[in-house]
């Protein structure tokens, strides 16, 4: 009995270890790089269709229409594609490609810049001797900041900003929206980072007061 209970227990299936799971190959970045840098055809497609989006999203952001969101993100693509071999291992290749899509962003808004700028000072809080509001702000309604979260709300933010002049319409964006930094703002803008911070005081506070208006 023991014999025969020791070859059944031998006849049992040895159970296999579950294989790794294999990345896709747009998680894993290092072989979609090289990809891209030996001139592979799937790998520029993979990138297209994974990364699209989200640089069309960041186009949409900055321009003033659709048109121009997609003719931003055809020339950060054909950037990147012209500059891939300059990627450095170890960065993040959405990161470098949101930061393409923004240069692209920056140079058609300066191509279209042709008219003159528009005065912001007419936006921003007066004050008499006194040191009071001469245009008092609405009373801001209770817990604004969670309706800011709600899809109406969004926008309307986004049609006030839009309704800021295009220096501070861009620095509030690149600031706030895309959460770059100060210096990277300053870098893209080819301005000191004082000028960036002075930009975006006097956006904020012009928005402020649109926003307080609609809401």
């Amino acid at each position: 009995m023991l014999m025969e209970s020791v070859r059944f227990e031998t006849s049992l299936p040895i159970p296999t270890l579950p294989r790794p799971q294999e990345k896709s190959p747009w998680e894993d970045e290092e072989a979609l790089v090289a990809g891209l840098q030996a001139n592979d055809e799937e790998s520029y497609e993979l990138l297209v269709r994974h990364h699209g989006g989200r640089m069309l999203a960041v186009a949409q952001r900055l321009c003033r229409n659709a048109d121009e969101a997609r003719d931003v993100v055809q020339e950060a693509f054909l950037s990147a594609f012209r500059s891939i071999h300059s990627f450095r291992r170890g960065a993040r290749l959405g990161t470098w490609l949101h930061r393409i899509t923004v240069n692209a962003a920056l140079m058609q808004i300066r191509r279209a810049a042709s008219r003159p700028e528009v005065q912001i000072d007419e936006l921003l809080p007066f004050f008499d001797a006194a040191g009071c509001h001469v245009r008092p702000l609405p009373a801001r309604p209770p817990k604004a900041e969670r309706r800011v979260l709600q899809h109406e709300t969004r926008r309307i933010v986004r049609a006030c900003i839009d309704r800021l002049p295009e220096t501070y319409r861009v620095v509030i964006l690149l600031r706030d929206i895309e959460e770059l930094n100060t210096r990277e703002v300053a870098e893209l803008l080819e301005v000191t980072p004082n000028a960036v911070k002075i930009r975006l005081h006097r956006a904020r506070l012009a928005l402020a007061r649109l926003l307080s208006e609609e809401l």
